[in-house]
């Protein structure tokens, strides 16, 4: 803790990405985060993304996978996801820095006057914009003990070099045990050869010198250990001590990642180059969660009916609050991603859905695909297969129920057909005059009323919940009563009573849907009791 221009200022601590994308900064990011909180620091995070979108909410998940959506209604990076599971934080909208927002607010300054006389510039404009960001999130804890900010993509991207610079900046403006530069990088091992390469890891440090930075500690991902003659190379010719250097390959849960580290001496050399004091740490908590999540002998089977099944990262939310789910209902987990296109061309093939213990109907928009989720969902329903269907997933479940049980053949959503004769999933009256399509959904938690005695009251043990939302459309409140007579439970409302969050069926051993996101407050200590009960049921089903 220090005073630095007569303002409380935390350690920062910068984390860059060497030769590809995808290294797993943000469960490096994490790994520092937790070893310094298991040694009693507080600490916080910020992401920063080089791209020109304000955020991530309008991106296909194929260019960046799952757009992860915050407590106060911000879409954001899904590295932000990894922070609040493995920290425990909870992030807010500002803590994810985009190109976007700060060349917007510093054209906005320009054009209202604020630069008068002066050329803007990247340096100093751009710069000092990105400083003073970071600076706000420092200042607003005054017990923050460290700052650990993640840089996006790997060092020699154009798009970095403002941020880069402002990081030298701020180096420069502190003392220098005040700061922490940490080089995430990858260890090439060509299967040819079966010999670790050091050499781009060593061009890296060299770019990453030319921007006036140079590392204090790297961290050399890889599927294997890092070798003692790897090592040693990397200590001479990229200037770095051997016990800065870490290894941190595939683990089989990124929970050991923090642990796996600091077994190396992570935690310890953390504190000795921040000039913290050392003391022991305490990771019995996470040994627990580990071996939790470790030690399942039988395996359910979930399909998921993605559509971006080529990205894992599309569904990376998800896929953690499975896991955590089936931690904590002694399971281990097989996720299996299906295409529903595939019942649209042969529907007969519906029936191999029998094999799976659950299946699961993610969030997701437009029509392809649509017609298979819906004969998906019907196959589940008839059948008894435990279903759990994620916002899309809860409104293909109410238009699967109002076309088959309810005979309305024509239901739909005004998102897929505008012209259906029965709108049963409609736009939200107040999106209705919406044009631009950026930050503009039902975002953010809100509160959701469940009904006393239904299956989803029992889940949480609890009448008023608070859940996090990403959507346009809703159930049709002119149907709720039509759908309601033919055996359809809303049992979660909004606030009001007008908008449907959960749906159920009684006699079904698990058919539940929920409006809302509840994968974004899965914890591996504490799992998402929808997952939590849909996980439960298909445990009991590969059981039978």
């Amino acid at each position: 803790m220090r005073y630095f221009d007569m303002l409380y200022v935390p350690k920062y601590i910068f984390v860059c990405g060497a030769l590809i994308s995808g290294l797993g900064k943000g469960v490096v990011t994490s790994s520092i985060g937790r070893n310094l909180q298991v040694r009693g620091k507080t600490i916080n995070v910020i992401k920063i993304d080089p791209y020109l979108n304000i955020d991530a909410g309008t991106m296909n998940p194929y260019e960046h996978g799952e757009t992860f959506v915050t407590a106060d209604g911000y879409e954001l990076d899904l590295d932000m996801g990894t922070y609040e599971r493995i920290l425990n934080l909870e992030m807010k909208g500002d803590q994810n820095i985009t190109t976007g927002q700060v060349y917007h607010s510093v054209i906005e300054r320009e054009r209202r006057g604020d630069f008068l006389g002066k050329t803007v510039q990247v340096i100093p404009h751009i710069t000092d914009e990105i400083k003073r960001r970071i600076k706000a999130i420092a200042e607003r804890d005054p017990d923050l003990d460290s700052l650990i900010i993640e840089v996006g993509g790997t060092i020699g991207d154009i798009e970095s070099q403002p941020f880069l610079e402002a990081i030298r900046q701020l180096c420069r403006e502190m003392p220098r045990e005040d700061s922490l530069i940490v080089l995430v990088t990858y260890i090439m091992e060509p299967p040819n050869l079966k010999e670790q390469k050091t050499k781009p890891t060593q061009h890296a440090v060299r770019e990453m010198q030319s921007s006036g930075l140079s590392p204090d500690i790297i961290v050399a991902r890889g599927s294997h250990d890092l070798t003692d003659g790897a090592k040693q190379k990397i200590v001479m010719f990229c200037d770095v001590p051997a016990n800065a250097v870490f290894s941190l390959p595939d683990l089989d849960t990124v929970l050991a990642a923090p642990i796996y580290l600091d077994k190396q001496g992570f935690g310890s050399t953390l504190n000795l180059k921040l000039r913290f004091e050392d003391v022991a740490a305490d990771w019995s908590e996470d040994e627990k969660l580990v071996e939790i999540h470790s030690t399942a002998e039988k395996e359910v089977k979930i399909a998921l009916t993605g559509k971006y099944a080529e990205l894992v990262d599309s569904y990376i939310s998800v896929k953690e609050a499975l896991n955590h789910a089936a931690a904590h209902n002694n399971v281990k987990i097989s996720i299996i991603f299906i295409s529903t296109e595939e019942y649209e061309k042969n529907p007969d093939r519906i029936t191999e859905l029998s094999k799976y213990d659950g299946v699961l109907v993610p969030g997701g928009f437009g029509s392809r695909g649509v017609k298979g989720k819906i004969a998906v969902i019907k196959y589940l329903r008839e059948n008894n297969v435990p279903f759990l269907g994620i916002c899309y997933g809860f409104q293909l479940a109410t238009i699967e129920f109002a076309r088959n049980v309810c005979n309305l053949s024509d239901a739909n959503s005004t998102e897929i057909d505008s012209a259906t004769s029965h709108p049963v999933i409609d736009i939200l009256p107040e999106q209705k005059q919406i044009t631009d399509l950026g930050g503009t959904m039902r975002l953010g938690k809100h509160k959701i009323l469940l009904e006393k005695g239904s299956k989803f009251e029992k889940m949480y043990e609890n009448t008023i919940i608070y859940e996090r939302h990403r959507h346009r459309y809703e159930v049709n409140p002119e149907y709720i009563e039509t759908l309601s007579k033919n055996g359809l439970i809303f049992s979660g409302k909004s606030e009001d009573g007008i908008r449907m969050e959960t749906l159920e069926l009684p006699t079904h051993p698990c058919f539940i849907a929920a409006q809302f996101h509840p994968e974004f407050q899965s914890r591996p200590i504490k799992p998402s009791p929808p997952y939590f009960e849909f996980v439960k049921a298909a445990r009991d089903r590969m059981l039978k």
